[in-house]
């Protein structure tokens, strides 16, 4: 069994996911998935554990692209590198303002010199409001980052860029 990366890009239509899906549910289980649309465009990356060939993944999803309006590119992925044994704590970045180039760099640079890690980050433009918001893993225990000094960076930081931001846990729920 392999890994694989499935990219779908390009003009949204409806059935794009139940075609890729179905294509796909022959050769082997989707692991994990994202699905979006970017201003009319749709975006999607699946992780498949197969034993069909590359090529053969190729071939089955042909047919989502054969009328020109979306690529579909296939990767393998290297094997997962073990999780570390140092425990993280979920985080919520959220921010919002006035759109301008610079705010994602900005704001994620202050998460990444506390030692943190973006797990999932969307960003929408709606009318002139800007939005950000990231999920964040940081560090718990020894050698954990100071909350407090960090969601004050932000602020700075957001204050600097003109717009609004937050540092808050994550609210898990328990299955």
């Amino acid at each position: 069994m392999s890994l694989l990366a499935v990219t779908v890009l390009g003009q949204d239509r409806p059935g794009i996911v139940a075609e890729t899906t179905a294509a796909l549910a022959g050769l082997g289980n989707l692991e994990d998935s994202t699905m979006t649309l970017l201003r009319g465009h749709f975006a999607m990356v699946l992780l498949v554990e197969t034993a069909a060939s590359r090529s053969d993944v190729e071939s089955a999803l042909a047919a989502v692209a054969s009328d020109g309006r979306l690529t579909v590119d296939v990767r393998g992925v290297p094997p997962a590198v073990p999780a570390s044994r140092t425990t993280a704590s979920p985080y919520v970045l959220s921010v919002h303002g006035a759109d301008r180039p610079g705010i994602v760099s900005a704001l994620t640079a202050e998460v990444a010199a506390a030692g943190g890690n973006i797990t999932d980050l969307t960003t929408r433009l709606a009318g002139e409001l800007y939005v950000l918001v990231a999920e964040v893993q940081l560090r718990s225990g020894e050698g954990s980052p100071d909350v407090g000094e960090l969601a004050e960076r932000i602020a700075r930081t957001a204050d600097a860029l003109g717009v609004d931001a937050s540092l808050r846990p994550l609210e898990t729920d328990e299955l």
